[in-house]
């Protein structure tokens, strides 16, 4: 069964041909804790490339692997979220552009933000020793991943879709996630920078799904990937500033 459900994960969270399948999912949705598996996965590729590359072309190279590696669902919830962000008007409004498959202006300028971050993000850590660079990027990963099972933990869906079969598995796989996560927080010790790295990561992926349950009126698949690419960028910047 663990072994169905991380197939399910790699599925959901990358691109990877693993072959995608009902019982997959449904092992998955049930064990949402194995996203924090595949995190190590995509932290560990996309850092060994930024290690691998001089520090302009690691800039340009890290958001693109993470493309690559990971596809473009991610990203277009957090198009979503810029384009609903910045309607004027009630929560139904907000609701009615979140849902909308044209992406206007905020959506452009959030996805442009985050890859910009991202990409900068991966130029100053090539002047880190490569343990650290690797250790954040990894962190971040896994920090991200780690606040996504929060939401499905604790969040309630906003609707009937794929978001909603992940939300509502309760405490114990954000408890089996953090645990998972810990190998993360200590790849640099006695440094524990990747640790605030996890935290800040988890902490923004939290507050931003907070908002927007609170004005969207649930957590959804856009939920999920907005917060994904808010908590990479925040647990990259957490632990790069603190270094």
């Amino acid at each position: 069964m663990v072994l169905m459900a991380l197939r399910g994960a790699v599925g959901f969270l990358t691109r990877l041909p693993v072959g995608r399948s009902a019982s997959a999912w449904n092992a998955f949705s049930d064990s949402p804790a194995t996203m924090v598996l595949v995190a190590y996965l995509i932290g560990m590729v996309s850092a060994l490339i930024v290690v691998a590359a001089p520090g302009p072309t690691a800039a340009f190279a890290y958001p693109l692997a993470l493309v690559a590696l990971t596809g473009i669902a991610h990203l277009d919830g957090l198009a979503d979220l810029g384009d609903a962000a910045v309607v004027h008007g009630p929560p139904a409004k907000r609701r009615e552009v979140l849902a909308d498959t044209v992406t206007g202006v905020g959506g452009t300028a959030a996805v442009a933000l985050d890859v910009l971050g991202l990409g900068v993000a991966a130029f100053v850590l090539t002047e880190a020793p490569i343990a650290l660079t690797i250790g954040l990027l990894v962190a971040a990963e896994v920090g991200a991943k780690l606040s996504m099972v929060g939401l499905a933990s604790f969040g309630r869906p906003a609707h009937e879709g794929m978001g909603s079969t992940l939300v509502g598995t309760g405490p114990g796989q954000f408890l089996a996630a953090a645990a998972l996560s810990f190998p993360a927080a200590l790849m640099t010790w006695p440094s524990l920078l990747p640790l605030a790295s996890i935290l800040g990561a988890l902490g923004a992926g939290l507050l931003l799904a907070g908002w927007m349950q609170s004005v969207f009126g649930g957590i959804s698949g856009d939920v999920f990937g907005a917060a994904n690419e808010v908590a990479r960028l925040a647990g990259l910047y957490v632990g790069v500033l603190a270094w």
